[in-house]
Order: C-alpha cells, then structure tokens, then sequence
C-alpha cells in the first residue's frame, strides 16, 4: 500500500511513510470489510462516513506538515485510522468525533493499540474543542463550504488548517490555511471528495 499507492505518488515526509506502514489499517473496518482495507478506494463504514482512501489520509497529513511538538484538533474521528496516523507523529491529537457509536469504536480500537496521547469528544465538531486550545495544526476529514470561525479562532498563530472546501454534493478543493496573526494564506491543492461537516 505504502510503496505504489503512497510514495510512488511524491509523498516523502519520512514520518508520515512510516506511521502508515506501522499502523494495521484492517483493524479499523469491520471484520466484513477487512479484505479491502488496503485497496486503493475509500471503504464505507456506516452512518453515511467512509475511511478515506490510503493515499488522501496521507497526502492530507502531508500538507498539514505534522511534528513531534504539535498539538492537533482532528474534526472528524470517523473510523479512526486519520487519528492514529496523526498521533504516530503528533505530541497530542484531540479529535470530535458527532456519531457516538463511530467515537465510541474507534476509542477501542485506539485504545488496544496502545494509545495514550489521543483525547475523545463526542461533539459537534463545527465548533472545535475550545478548552483545549489553541492548536498548532487542524485537520477537517469532512466537506465545508468555508472555514468554521470557530476553527479559525482555535488556530494558533502559525499554526496550518486542512479542509475540504467546496460542495459536498459534488467535488471539493483539498485547501491549506497557514495563520500569521490574524491573516490567513491560503493554498488550494488537489481534488477530493468527502462527506459533509454538519453544524448540528
């Protein structure tokens, strides 16, 4: 997976290459569904969510240019395989997660593995997890029209945002969000498609 899915299509950040060969992907999907866990698609995984595709979990964890001191906000727990690359890497991951049942799986699962610096919401993640903030890097796995301000405002200076702007219905712009005061530069990259960021 890691070798012609991932690094044959330019992604190189050594720590994201090896997170991915570390983390056993299949344990993240139904037993039902474990055969295509390495396929290079996503898989759904109930409610409406899927685990995205090996390589957008990578290229997205790429851009987001994730270090050993960083704090993350993770909107979007999902199935929870984003969350363990992140925190391979990350100081800490903090991650809001709306569908109690996907929250409470991917707990277990992250658990088992041996986890220690993830922190759980169940929550409604177009509000980002203030107590907690700021944050030097945030990633939303799920298609918004534009930047929640409350993500804006939990964004510590210098700090990078990934999201997938653009209309859930149809394709969205994989976007960067690098902070500088209260400035934001902004990077559209590739092409993706994800399900919507509901603001419940």
């Amino acid at each position: 997976m890691v070798r012609f899915q991932i690094e044959q299509r330019g992604i190189s950040d050594p720590d994201v290459l090896e997170a991915m060969k570390k983390i056993p992907r299949h344990l993240f999907l139904s037993s039902g569904a474990g055969h295509r866990a390495y396929g290079d698609y996503p898989v759904r995984i109930g409610f409406e969510q899927t685990i995205s595709q090996p390589y957008m979990v990578a290229y997205m964890t790429e851009v987001l240019r994730v270090g050993s001191k960083d704090r993350v906000l993770e909107v979007g727990t999902g199935s929870g395989y984003q969350t363990a690359v992140l925190a391979q890497i990350a100081e800490s991951v903090y991650t809001v997660e709306r569908i109690r049942s996907l929250s409470l799986h991917a707990q277990k699962i992250l658990n088992e593995l041996g986890y220690t610096n993830i922190f759980f919401k169940i929550g409604n993640g177009f509000k980002g997890w203030a107590e907690h903030s700021p944050y030097s890097r945030i990633i939303v796995t799920a298609a918004s029209k534009g930047v929640p301000e409350a993500l804006k405002n939990q964004l510590a200076d210098n700090g990078i945002l990934v999201i997938p702007i653009g209309d859930y219905r149809t394709y969205q712009t994989l976007t960067v969000f690098k902070r500088t005061g209260n400035h934001f530069e902004i990077k559209k990259t590739i092409g993706c498609r994800f399900v919507p960021l509901v603001d419940d």
